[in-house]
């Protein structure tokens, strides 16, 4: 009887669908609380026993980081609509750079990651982490190749701002610097390593 209980009365048919069900409701818990969640919040949700979330997620780490993940794709599209119209690549990278640091300290699910409290801190320039960046800046309303960039000199660029990245979540941004001082901040080296590649064209 109590397992009928389980899962809202209806127990999900695969481990796959336990999987994504179990992801489901830890991304409407973060959205809810604006707040990393544990395997017992989301076993609770879903009426089950933490040892149920645990066959699934060893840690509430494992269950955070594939909350980011599926998260992913709708952050992306957020962050295209905020660089929409910006066709310099520096003021489009200093832009997306800001918007996804902000977006972070918002959505601990992103930063899971990334975050210094994370043991985590090298998958910041992972392989999975570069593609990411790369779905990101191929998304600017910009031509890449107009500017000097091909698919190796793209990849630096991204490495390079993965490491900026990093780098605050390390030591975060000083509270007394403004969004609009971090921006100018950024715009000036981020513009700089822009400028990099641009020198470097044969003319």
């Amino acid at each position: 009887m109590a397992r009928r209980r389980g899962w809202g009365g209806n127990p999900p048919r695969t481990d796959d669908e336990a999987g994504r069900r179990i992801i489901a409701a830890a991304v409407d818990l973060v959205a809810e609380t604006g707040s990393a969640v544990s395997l017992a919040d989301v076993a609770s949700s879903l009426s089950v026993i933490r040892q149920t979330v645990y066959r699934y997620f060893p840690t509430a780490d494992a269950l955070m980081r594939a909350v980011a993940i599926a998260s992913v794709d709708e952050f992306l599209d957020r962050l295209a609509d905020h660089v929409r119209g910006i066709h310099d690549p520096a003021d489009a990278l200093t832009e997306a750079t800001a918007y996804t640091l902000d977006a972070v300290v918002r959505s601990p699910h992103l930063g899971t990651m990334l975050s210094s409290s994370s043991p985590h801190n090298r998958e910041m320039t992972s392989p999975q982490a570069q593609d990411f960046g790369m779905r990101m800046i191929d998304r600017f309303d910009l031509d890449w190749h107009r500017h000097g960039y091909d698919e190796a000199s793209l990849r630096e660029l991204v490495e390079f701002t993965l490491r900026i990245m990093l780098s605050f979540f390390v030591a975060p941004n000083d509270p007394a610097r403004s969004p609009d001082e971090l921006r100018r901040f950024l715009r000036r080296w981020l513009g700089e390593a822009v400028a990099a590649q641009r020198d470097q064209r044969t003319p």
